[in-house]
């Protein structure tokens, strides 16, 4: 068969239809709306494409009826295939010189399903077109094809109304109406539009104007009334269009149930009225509503339990019971439909409901501690991103237990509820609050400034809570930690903030503090030394510096201070000021005690043997030395050391560690005396010892904390300390160092004062042994 056999028996097919310039159909009309409220555009079409002309017998969005047949976007589809889109018209080589195109209605997007009449001829399509470009692959075609099956299944439905007697229904007509019915509903077109399809089966099946479907809900004191779900707008006026639109968005619902609307509800039964006019029950439609003259409600049940009501109304001949009867199939699936559409919303509302239960407390409706950690977690993702700041704030209540002991967990539950109020107005938007548990609340703030904002807060929890007939007062403590100065985790800054609250209330609650960062990182570097100084030790990273003494009189290098390094091998070399003091009272302490004892000696020997008569001093840690084990360690550490060599030995012992407990200081200094060594007490003049103690203290050697030395020139009265140390050293015939001299100057008025010795950075840094020996060769006094 050529084409033009085939094009005139497609438009024989179409004749035969009897649709072309035909007056508008609601059951084509409702397809069409729906089909432009499910894709959002501006136009929907049902066109019928003739020999000339393609003609457009529902139309959404558009005025006219008729488009030239040649070119036109349907074209596509009847020509080329089953469906057609075209995503933007402005690009396609095809459509943009289209006068539709360049001119109004502007189509930019069009999406086109070909519609077969019964004999399978194409004889149009159904179509959405939008001004606004949409990516093909981002338009989902599965609601048009269901919508073009409807538009089809119609074509094939004989045209006859239900007669007075007889079958009103053909059951074939029924089964369609079930089988679009259950379609509607499973093809996730949504509820409004399933429940339109719906409608529209019901009104072609009786012959009938105006109807609606709607589910039976009941009250909290289990009155019944009404949802609408869809209702018909054909023939309303435009006053009711708006009333309309908020019908199939949000439903509508009857609850005055003294008219006959409402009467199947109370009844049960069919209820039918042919004269509402004379009707005493008639009443209950909404304003503007066209004129009802008949009405048939039907009751529609899930079982045994009445779910909804179906309502038609204005056919042309008289509603019969029988016709309820024969429509019972297609209530009892609506029913069924509806029950489905019930479990479902209450199974979502039931694991919303366990949801909420799970993120938040179900006292205050704040976030719990599980929800509160994620939202946080967010926030400092954000925080971190715009360089905000947060305060995290803990707040714990002040007596909250003695309000419960006093008054009863209902007077705590009030004032936990009240409390909550009072925050969540006390905030602002970004900021977060939630309940840890107890009468433990967490904010999380956004960049506060201002210290006030902290007093604020408290102040209103502490106004007073009026309870039944006495008044409430509670007030609150609370830690407070700032991010990112605190760049921790949500669990630690939550830690840390709980630490700051504890803090305020064991300085008098009803106050807040804020965490000690400073002290919380020494804490974190001591862990980390003390985790680290085992393999250190055990794999050699320490090492001895050595810095050289200047003779000040003789003009020569009379030894060197002996000064510990951690040689890292990935960290580098670190200063003792970073790990030294974090060993103290440790087993570490002992150790590297022994370790610098050991090595110095080491090196004495070398000396020896290389012919210097070198001294090389070592500092003692406080606790080692005042530990039981150190005299023994010491003793081990010179058995193999002739005693020209441990004399050269300098114990050095910190000023204030020799106040800590002077006889056992005395005795233990002692028998290191006793041992060949020599003692210095270092850092003199910062632990303020006695003449008595000083004089019986078994020293050899006094060194002037680097503090006098350096601020001498510049500070009298440091200068006066100065000269008054080396004064009672040598009066007491001690040997006296300076420590820390970096110019001649300094140097100079030392020598004048009649000190002995000088370390500082004006002859050298401290240097590894062999760079040292090294400096000490090549030594050069430097004149003023």
């Amino acid at each position: 068969m050529d084409s033009s056999e085939l094009e005139t028996r497609r438009l024989a097919a179409l004749d035969r239809l009897n649709l072309m310039d035909t007056p508008p159909e609601e059951r084509f009309e409702r397809l069409t709306r729906i089909a432009r409220r499910c894709y959002d555009t501006r136009i929907a079409l049902f066109t019928l494409m003739g020999a000339e002309r393609a003609w457009l017998k529902s139309h959404q969005g558009l005025s006219d009826t008729d488009a030239p047949r040649c070119g036109s976007f349907c074209q596509l589809a009847l020509r080329d295939s089953e469906v057609a889109v075209i995503s933007d018209a402005q690009r396609d080589s095809r459509m943009a010189d289209h006068p539709a195109v360049t001119g109004s209605p502007g189509i930019r997007f069009y999406a086109g399903v070909t519609i077969h009449e019964p004999q399978g001829f194409r004889i149009g399509t159904l179509c959405v077109i939008d001004d606004t470009p949409r990516a093909a692959e981002d338009v989902d075609l599965e609601v048009l094809y269901t919508l073009a099956s409807l538009i089809e299944e119609e074509l094939a439905r004989p045209s006859r109304a239900p007669g007075l007697h007889g079958c009103y229904i053909q059951q074939a007509d029924l089964n369609q109406a079930i089988h679009r019915a259950q379609n509607a509903f499973l093809a996730g077109v949504g509820k409004r539009t399933a429940y339109e399809v719906v409608l529209n089966d019901l009104l072609l099946l009786t012959g009938s104007r105006f109807g609606f479907v709607g589910e039976m809900l009941r009250k909290p004191d289990d009155a019944p009334y009404l949802k609408v779900e869809a209702i018909t707008n054909l023939a309303w006026s435009p006053a009711t269009e708006a009333l309309y639109q908020r019908v199939r968005e949000r439903g509508m619902v009857f609850d005055e149930l003294d008219n006959l609307i409402s009467a199947p509800m109370i009844s049960g039964e069919v209820v039918i009225s042919h004269d509402l006019a004379t009707d005493p029950r008639r009443g209950g439609l909404p304003p503007g509503h066209p004129p009802i003259k008949s009405y048939m409600g039907m009751p529609v049940f899930s079982g045994k339990r009445q779910v909804g009501l179906v309502g038609v109304a204005n056919r042309d001949i008289e509603y019969a019971p029988g016709l309820a009867h024969e429509l019972e199939p297609l209530l009892q699936t609506i029913g069924n439909l509806i029950e489905r559409d019930r479990l479902y919303r209450e199974k979502r509302e039931h694991e919303k409901s366990l949801e909420r239960a799970a993120r938040y407390d179900a006292l205050t409706g704040l976030p719990n501690r599980h929800h509160l950690s994620a939202l946080f977690e967010q926030t400092l993702l954000e925080a971190g991103r715009c360089r905000h700041t947060l305060s995290v704030c803990l707040l714990d209540l002040d007596g909250f237990k003695d309000i419960n002991d006093a008054h009863g967990s209902s007077a705590g539950d009030t004032v936990l509820r009240a409390i909550a109020k009072r925050l969540r107005k006390a905030v602002r938007p970004p900021d977060l609050i939630g309940r840890l548990g107890g009468d433990e609340f967490v904010l999380i703030l956004h960049d506060i400034d201002d210290e006030q904002a902290y007093t604020r807060l408290l102040d209103t929890i502490r106004a007073p809570l009026p309870y039944r007939r006495t008044t409430l007062q509670v007030s609150a403590s609370m830690g407070v930690t700032l991010y990112p100065d605190d760049d921790s985790n949500v669990d630690l800054l939550l830690r840390h903030a709980d630490q700051a609250m504890y803090a305020a209330k064991e300085y008098g609650k009803n106050r807040h503090e804020h965490f000690d960062l400073a002290r919380h990182l020494s804490h974190q570097a001591r862990g980390r030394v003390l985790d680290r100084i085992g393999d250190a030790l055990a794999e050699e990273q320490l090492e001895l510096h050595y810095q050289p003494k200047i003779d000040l009189i003789g003009r020569r290098v009379a030894g060197f201070e002996a000064l510990l390094r951690w040689n890292h091998p990935t960290d580098g070399l670190i200063s003792p000021r970073a790990f030294i003091d974090h060993l103290e009272y440790t087993d570490h302490a002992g150790a590297v005690g022994r370790f610098v004892i050991e090595r110095a000696i080491a090196q004495l020997h070398r000396l020896d043997s290389e012919a210097l008569n070198y001294s090389i001093s070592v500092n003692l840690s406080p606790s080692h030395f005042l530990s039981p084990t150190f005299c023994d360690d010491l003793w081990h550490a010179l058995q193999a050391c002739p005693f020209r060599i441990r004399e050269r030995l300098i114990l050095e012992l910190l000023e204030t560690t020799a106040l800590d407990d002077s006889n056992r200081v005395i005795e233990t200094l002692q028998a290191c005396r006793e041992l060949g060594v020599q003692i210095s007490l270092d850092d003199f003049g910062t632990g303020y010892s006695s003449l008595d103690y000083f004089r019986r203290l078994p020293a050899n050697e006094i060194k002037i904390d680097r503090s006098f030395v350096q601020d001498m020139r510049d500070n009298s009265d440091d200068e006066m300390i100065v000269h008054a140390i080396i004064g009672l050293a040598k009066s007491f015939k001690r040997h006296i160092v300076a420590e820390g001299i970096e110019d001649t100057a300094t140097q100079a008025r030392l020598i004048e004062m009649g000190c002995e010795y000088g370390q500082g950075f004006l002859y050298s840094r401290p240097l590894p042994a062999d760079a040292a020996l090294e400096w000490a060769r090549n030594f050069c006094w430097q004149l003023p």
